[in-house]
């Protein structure tokens, strides 16, 4: 194996054609730089240089070692420079894969704060549910997955870190008051009425309200029942769940309706089921034209709020939400910056 060092003082030698030179970049001393030359030759058995008067020049065998130690050189000063712009994040990439409510609300604010604090550092973001972003992640094919966890069901993130960003509450969302689906015929019978389970009246600016962005306070379910709640919401509709029992209800995937269905269980029924789509914008557009109620999260409906439905925020109904990481801790410097980016996203 070939000194490292032997290899710099040829290198220098070869481009000043002059030992003193040689010594005076590399800060040796002339006989240093002598001595460097002689072990190379011995090491290669080969003669490298020839003294011509005051000078040395390089025999055939030096030159073409020379020329292979630049290059060597060459790359060895390459890879140090990207490696001191990737630790001081003025290069790299980062890929994030998030759900379709993440990337419609926070996810974007984080990744152009990432891009305004990093300039250098490329993010690459990729639309996946959990289960599929988690497995991107454990193949290695994204940094990041923002994933979340319902109370109801059971953790399934053995083996990955994961960095808690917020608690997104699930909201009841049903066609708001003084809509022509108030009266549709798809919902429950009420006396001589018939409602898909409309809100309580209420003042005429909720009626063009939308969600406005989650808030610490907002993530926690709570206050009076038919009251307004800081975004808009309301808080527990009267009579609870219970009261849609014979609503027809608007679920998501397996995954996703298992929190609807547990829920409903709890108020004493099992929920008609007319359709079944992950969509939120399709969902409310449904809802609205009196097809039914369903259970969205926050998210949701911060990254697309209609007018013309009314939400209560259902207490019981959070779900968990989190940046995932893998492998052994720490995290490349461009990983640490997104999950810090996501974190003040998530914290106003």
């Amino acid at each position: 194996m070939l000194d490292f060092l032997r290899l710099r003082v040829l290198d220098a030698v070869a481009r000043h054609g002059s030992v003193t030179a040689a010594a005076r970049e590399l800060h040796y001393s002339q006989p240093s730089v002598s001595h460097h030359l002689a072990r190379l030759e011995a090491e290669t058995g080969a003669r490298l240089v020839q003294r011509t008067g005051r000078g040395i020049r390089l025999t055939e065998a030096g030159r073409l070692l020379a020329d292979r130690a630049a290059e060597i050189l060459g790359r060895v000063e390459a890879a140090a420079g990207e490696l001191a712009a990737h630790t001081g994040l003025r290069a790299g990439r980062v890929r994030l894969a998030a759900f379709p409510s993440a990337l419609g609300s926070f996810v974007p604010a984080a990744a152009a704060r990432l891009a305004r604090d990093h300039p250098g550092v490329e993010v690459r973001l990729v639309d996946a549910e959990p289960p599929e972003a988690l497995a991107m992640l454990r193949a290695g094919q994204v940094d990041v997955a923002v994933t979340f966890r319902h109370t109801v069901l059971p953790a399934t993130d053995e083996g990955v870190r994961l960095t808690p960003l917020l608690a997104d509450p699930g909201h009841l969302v049903v066609p708001a008051p003084g809509t022509p689906a108030q009266g549709s015929s798809t919902g429950r019978r009420t006396g001589n009425a018939r409602h898909v389970g409309a809100a309580p009246e209420a003042p005429a600016v909720q009626k063009t309200r939308t969600a406005a962005p989650i808030t610490q306070k907002s993530q926690t379910a709570g206050g009076t029942p038919g009251t307004r709640a800081g975004d808009g919401a309301y808080d527990g509709p009267p009579g609870g769940l219970a009261a849609y029992r014979e609503s027809r209800w608007i679920v998501g995937c397996e995954r996703c309706r298992a929190q609807a269905f547990a829920l409903c269980a709890e108020a004493g029924f099992t929920p008609s089921v007319a359709f079944i789509t992950d969509d939120y914008v399709a969902v409310q557009a449904m809802v609205a034209a009196g097809l039914g109620v369903a259970l969205l999260p926050e998210l949701a409906l911060t990254a697309h709020r209609r007018p013309d439905v009314a939400t209560y925020r259902i207490p019981g109904a959070t779900r968990a939400i989190f940046a995932a990481t893998y492998g052994e801790p720490p995290d490349p410097p461009a990983t640490t910056a997104l999950l810090a980016a996501l974190t003040t996203a998530t914290t106003r």
